[in-house]
């Protein structure tokens, strides 16, 4: 019986504090959402990644340091491959000289001097060279690392002159010009939102208002949370704004 009276007690405890989780101030607690409706956002590079080194040598270049911009195509590191371009070299004159020695086996194969296994025996010679010769012009040409689009360097992982295995982080590059802004939003939103849907952010760092635009919706929804993630882009281009930047964004939905 006292058990009983217990459970039931504690029950009763429990519905104030369930209701209470649903009160706009529990709401508002939320960090992703304010008092006001607005949704917590980020900006972030459309684009961004972190370039490595792909050959074993010196680093005999690093002309840009955290936070330069660069353009697509510029040197972001150069190595020291003054071996490699040795090795090039040799594998190029033994290329020729393969391909000298064919010429002459097939005219004195013409005259019948040798046999036409000679002549095979010579081309397969001067394949093999221009092969070696191929894969080194491959491992010269990993000897400069540019640029694959114009952006900024936002981490370096070495310094000049610093030895550097293959697979070695070089730097964190991203593209400052194309930003997108990121946000998860609740999934009944879903009813109204939709791609090019229009809305305001607020950066905080800028104190800045800037108009944007959903340009794509997640593709699944958070059963948990009953939420779904959402990108849009700022309208304009704004040289001020970074990656990293965070503000709040407001939407407003078609009257009913």
């Amino acid at each position: 019986m006292r058990a009983h009276y217990l459970f039931v007690l504690a029950a009763a405890l429990a519905l104030p504090l369930a209701a209470a989780a649903q009160t706009p101030a529990a709401v508002a607690a939320n960090p992703s959402q304010d008092k006001d409706g607005r949704m917590r956002v980020q900006l972030s590079a459309v684009r961004q990644t972190l370039l490595s080194a792909e050959v074993a040598a010196r680093i005999a270049s690093l002309p840009l340091k955290e936070g330069d911009a660069f353009k697509a195509g510029q040197v972001i590191a150069a190595f020291d491959c003054a071996l490699f371009r040795a090795q090039l070299a040799k594998a190029a004159a033994s290329a020729e000289s393969a391909r000298q020695t064919l010429k002459v086996n097939r005219r004195l194969a013409e005259l019948g001097s040798i046999s036409t296994l000679e002549v095979d025996q010579a081309l397969g010679k001067l394949k093999e060279s221009e092969a070696e010769t191929a894969a080194m012009s491959v491992t010269v040409s990993k000897c400069t690392i540019t640029a694959p689009y114009a952006g900024r360097i936002a981490k370096l992982h070495v310094e000049p002159f610093q030895f550097v295995q293959p697979g070695k982080p070089l730097a964190e590059i991203l593209d400052s010009q194309n930003l997108e802004v990121k946000l998860i939003v609740p999934s009944k939103w879903l009813a109204w939102l939709s791609k090019d849907t229009r809305f305001d952010i607020h950066v905080d760092e800028l104190n800045r208002d800037f108009k944007a635009r959903v340009t794509r919706l997640g593709a699944r929804i958070d059963p948990v949370s009953q939420s779904v993630a959402l990108a849009g882009e700022v309208d304009g281009t704004h040289a001020e704004l970074l990656s990293g930047m965070s503000g709040w964004a407001s939407f407003t939905p078609p009257a009913k």
